[in-house]
């Protein structure tokens, strides 16, 4: 995958936004003005997600290409390359996680509404890729 194809994922999920609120270097993907994903534009072999603090350990242990996001919160915060062996289908899974994980921390009204465009997107998205 590269940074356009992530890119691409990131902004197909229902409600996700893109800004560079940390300078020219970093675009950010948010839902409701959280960030759920950052990619570097210098460096783009790596982007950051957010994970379950227990994930984040078992992903770190189990792939290479995984480990604490340099200058997040390293109990949450993970940083993925894209150089190494992780098919798509994987680095799509971990950026829905994150989106997940930032979708648990909204109010319970915007989860309701985000949770059925998000069964919208995952039907489309079968459509598109049968399995």
């Amino acid at each position: 995958m590269n940074i356009e194809a992530f890119r691409e994922y990131c902004l197909s999920l229902p409600f996700a936004t893109e800004d560079m609120a940390f300078g020219d270097d970093y675009l950010l993907f948010r839902l409701h003005n959280k960030i759920f994903a950052c990619a570097g534009l210098v460096r783009t072999d790596y982007f950051t997600v957010k994970m379950n603090a227990d994930t984040a350990i078992e992903y770190r242990e189990k792939y290479a290409e995984i480990e604490p996001a340099w200058h997040w919160n390293k109990k949450y915060w993970s940083q993925i390359s894209l150089t190494g062996t992780l098919p798509d289908d994987f680095i799509h899974q971990l950026i829905d996680e994150s989106y997940r994980e930032v979708l648990l921390k909204l109010p319970k009204r915007m989860q309701s509404q985000i949770s059925e465009a998000i069964e919208e997107h995952q039907a489309w998205c079968m459509l598109k890729n049968p399995k």
